[in-house]
């Protein structure tokens, strides 16, 4: 009669109890899944999105860079599906437009000085600077000569 263990005894306790315990097991899966979805997908999701709206707006004349790294000026806009690049002079590439990693618009230049406010300034800056003048090395002096700027020692 006493083979029963306090631990079976509670564990038989009503059928009621067991379902909540399953949804308190479960509710730390449920949480990990909303932040995945929330840290990871939604982002995702939004970022393919605007992925899909850059591609979808290349134009004739537009700079793009492709998955593989070439860079090059759109020619033609064939269809919805393809584009023609043109890498060098006459030399042109059929890329699909889902490889386009990066679109940089003919008004969107790379600048490497700031732009100056009025022409003149312009001018002003372009005039070539003279090179710098280069001195010849003056000649080290040996223990036995003096140098230049020292006066004559005394031999005793």
């Amino acid at each position: 009669m006493f083979l029963v263990t306090p631990a079976y005894a509670q564990a038989a306790g009503g059928a009621a109890a067991s379902g909540s315990d399953i949804l308190i097991q479960m509710a730390p899966f449920g949480i990990i899944l909303l932040i995945m979805y929330f840290l990871i997908l939604r982002p995702q999701q939004q970022r393919a999105k605007q992925h899909e709206k850059m591609v979808s707006n290349i134009r004739r004349g537009d700079t793009v860079i492709t998955n593989g790294g070439l860079i090059g000026r759109v020619s033609k806009a064939t269809d919805d599906a393809e584009i023609e690049i043109e890498i060098a002079p006459n030399v042109r590439i059929r890329q699909l437009r889902g490889g386009i990693a990066e679109v940089r618009a003919k008004g969107e230049p790379v600048k490497d000085e700031p732009a100056n406010k009025n022409k003149k300034d312009a001018r002003k800056d372009s005039v070539k600077a003279e090179p710098a003048k280069i001195e010849p090395a003056k000649p080290e002096p040996t223990q036995d000569a003096p140098a230049a700027n020292e006066p004559p020692k005394d031999k005793a």
